[in-house]
């Protein structure tokens, strides 16, 4: 009972928009069985639960963040959970963001590990194939966060033999 209390109290406020159009999470009466969806609704939040604005500008051009895919190939220590974890810790300290929870798989002996290290600014990822010595990486950070700066970090922890990098801004607005 007092959880589906505190449950009714939470709202989720998106971006900086007008208060006629943020959109909170509307979940009275859900419980612990619950199986439907919750339901979305408009309604007016006061300004003080808006989340400061992490969007980005560079030359002219406003957005949520930049997302680096990373291929590594040729790579080494593809099965190493405890040098994976602290390569995605250093590199996501380095590049100025926040931790806020690691989760590492390893699929057994000899096989590789997916992963995710989720921060406030988002959010770095794996997945590794040691028998192709290939990983495959994301690296998506949102405001004054720099992606690139994790790359040192993810090199020395892998060995890789070529890094291919792809950018992708997130979030542009026109």
């Amino acid at each position: 009972m007092a959880k589906n209390a505190a449950l009714r109290n939470l709202k989720v406020v998106s971006g900086d928009r007008p208060a006629s159009v943020r959109k909170t999470l509307d979940i009275e009466g859900l419980n612990s069985q619950a199986t439907a969806e919750p339901v979305l609704s408009t309604m007016a939040v006061p300004e003080q639960t808006v989340a400061k604005d992490h969007f980005v500008e560079r030359n002219g051009v406003k957005f949520a963040g930049t997302h680096l895919l990373i291929e590594l190939w040729g790579a080494k220590n593809l099965g190493d959970a405890a040098r994976t974890e602290a390569a995605l810790r250093e590199g996501a300290v380095t590049a100025g963001a926040t931790i806020l929870h690691c989760h590492l798989h390893h699929f057994g002996p000899n096989a590789g590990l997916s992963g995710v290290l989720v921060l406030a600014e988002s959010h770095i990822s794996i997945h590794t194939w040691p028998e192709r010595e290939y990983a495959a990486i994301d690296v998506f950070m949102c405001g004054v966060c720099d992606p690139y700066k994790t790359l040192p970090a993810i090199k020395r922890a892998f060995e890789p033999a070529s890094v291919q990098i792809v950018e992708s801004r997130r979030g542009v607005m026109a």
